[in-house]
């Protein structure tokens, strides 16, 4: 197991290197989930954080999610990185800061005994990661927790009765506030326009003019490779457009129905997650998807084709078939900053500068934002991830394209 991170009074606790750090300025470029975690990790560490934003806060990808919290992942590492997401959404929760956190649990859906076992495996990482609520629910369990909802094909469920979802749009707000009580600032409407290195730091130009740091954190979603090609570097994060859509119930069921997710480890199941959202509404978004759907983060469709509905419609009745009198309710579309192997892209890209990546989040953006803030902190300050050791295989140089494609979910 990697090191567990450390809270003391809401805030991590201080590392080594961090005293020299004090009059460290560090600009964070987008003011999403990830770049804003970045610049609260970083403040509460005594960093002076800036974030920059082309648009307004949670105007990107953050703005556009379901908010799912979740920690049933079946790889060790994964586990580890959604349990200090998940310690600081609690936290966070705690504190009356009007995150909108509601733990309506998580359902991963199993169609083999291979499942059944990464799923025993999951179990064992959670306890070892100290989130040790969820267990594994045989046909008849699923069926009582989700009256609903058809067992064809099912053998088994991972279900973590504390993971949620939340309000992307009051959390980006949340930390934004909690940047600003550390000292920070957010400057919306600063578009990045070129970027240059000076001595040991750079001069970022801006629409709102020119400004000089130490440090800079490139998380900016959907746009993260255009932005690190204004400093020379590569990042292959591709933006990969995804529709969710309401769910309208004739009325209101007598149960809370938690996420439940149709998809494991290697891309088993379709893809599909549903949700309770209000007491007459569902949500439901397909996660993986066949077909390219790259799409230009300045111009792409942002609402749901007909096509998509059909194809949604047809796995929900699928798996929902008792509310087929439901309608759909109001669709979008967001996108996906996504790697080729399903990875987050955090770290320094080189050891000459203090430049370091917090990009490719794919649909994980919510629950990993807190952990990958985290982490780009590590970068900054450290030289090295702290927060979760394992998470190094995440910086952009040691990154190789390894014949997976975008449909993988870890």
């Amino acid at each position: 197991m990697g090191r567990q991170p450390q809270l003391q009074d809401g805030c991590v606790q201080t590392h080594p290197k961090e005293a020299s750090m004090r009059s460290m300025h560090v600009i964070v470029i987008g003011a999403g989930t990830l770049g804003l975690s970045s610049a609260l990790h970083l403040a509460e560490r005594g960093v002076t954080a800036t974030v920059i934003e082309a648009d307004a806060i949670a105007s990107g990808s953050s703005g556009r999610s379901v908010g799912v919290v979740g920690t049933q992942h079946v790889t060790l590492l994964d586990v580890e990185l959604r349990a200090y997401s998940l310690r600081r959404i609690r936290e966070w929760s705690g504190q009356g800061l009007g995150l909108g956190f509601h733990p309506i649990g998580y359902l991963r859906l199993g169609r083999s005994e291979s499942d059944r076992r990464l799923f025993e495996r999951s179990l064992a990482f959670q306890r070892d990661c100290g989130i040790g609520s969820a267990r594994i629910l045989e046909v008849a369990e699923m069926r009582e927790l989700v009256p609903h909802m058809s067992m064809e094909g099912l053998a088994c469920g991972l279900f973590g009765p504390d993971d949620g979802f939340l309000d992307p749009h009051l959390m980006c707000s949340m930390l934004a506030d909690k940047v600003r009580e550390f000292g920070g600032s957010i400057r919306q409407q600063c578009k990045l326009l070129a970027a240059e290195r000076r001595g040991n730091g750079f001069r970022l130009v801006t629409s709102a003019g020119a400004l000089d740091c130490d440090g800079v954190v490139i998380a900016a979603g959907a746009w993260a490779s255009r932005v690190a090609a204004l400093f020379g570097q590569a990042l292959p994060v591709v933006p990969e457009r995804h529709e969710a859509i309401t769910i309208k119930l004739d009325e209101p069921l007598s149960y809370i129905m938690p996420m439940v997710m149709d998809l494991v480890y290697g891309g088993g199941g379709t893809g599909l997650n549903f949700r309770h959202q209000r007491p007459d509404e569902l949500v439901a978004e397909i996660h993986k998807v066949t077909d390219s759907l790259v799409a230009d983060p300045d111009s792409y469709d942002e609402g749901i084709g007909e096509d998509a509905k059909e194809h949604l419609a047809g796995l929900f009745l699928e798996r929902l078939p008792i509310l087929e009198s439901a309608g759909f309710g109001r669709g979008w579309a967001g996108l996906y900053p996504q790697t080729v192997d399903g990875r987050p892209l955090v770290g320094l890209f080189d050891d000459e500068s203090r430049l370091v990546a917090a990009a490719g989040a794919g649909g994980y953006g919510i629950q990993l934002g807190p952990v990958i803030g985290a982490l780009a902190a590590d970068w900054m300050i450290n030289g090295r991830p702290v927060t979760v050791p394992g998470a190094a295989t995440f910086r952009p140089s040691e990154f190789r394209l390894i014949g997976a494609t975008s449909a993988s979910v870890r």
